[in-house]
């Protein structure tokens, strides 16, 4: 029997492609500064939470390090992306 990966389950789960699942793991583990918690690890605490969509990786690992499930230090939480609006489209042709 063939064995799900943890991106598989994210993917199926959050109808999102298997690359940006992968991606979605690989996003909560640079969360953190050293210590990089397993797939299997996030798969199992996204699992005892209620979501209705995809929650940011940096909000994972947080609520991951805040309720002692990793205890590593975290990076800096990653800026918010800029609206395109206010940047390569904003300025009117001359």
């Amino acid at each position: 029997m063939d064995k799900i990966s943890p991106f598989e389950v994210i993917a199926s789960r959050f109808q999102i492609s298997k690359e940006s699942a992968k991606y979605f793991l690989g996003r909560v583990q640079k969360s953190f500064k050293v210590e990089k918690p397993p797939h299997q690890l996030i798969l199992d605490f996204m699992a005892g939470q209620e979501y209705d969509t995809l929650p940011k990786p940096y909000q994972i690992a947080k609520m991951m390090n805040e309720g002692g499930v990793w205890v590593y230090p975290l990076n800096s939480e990653p800026p918010e992306p800029a609206d395109e609006e206010d940047g390569y489209f904003s300025n009117p042709r001359r």
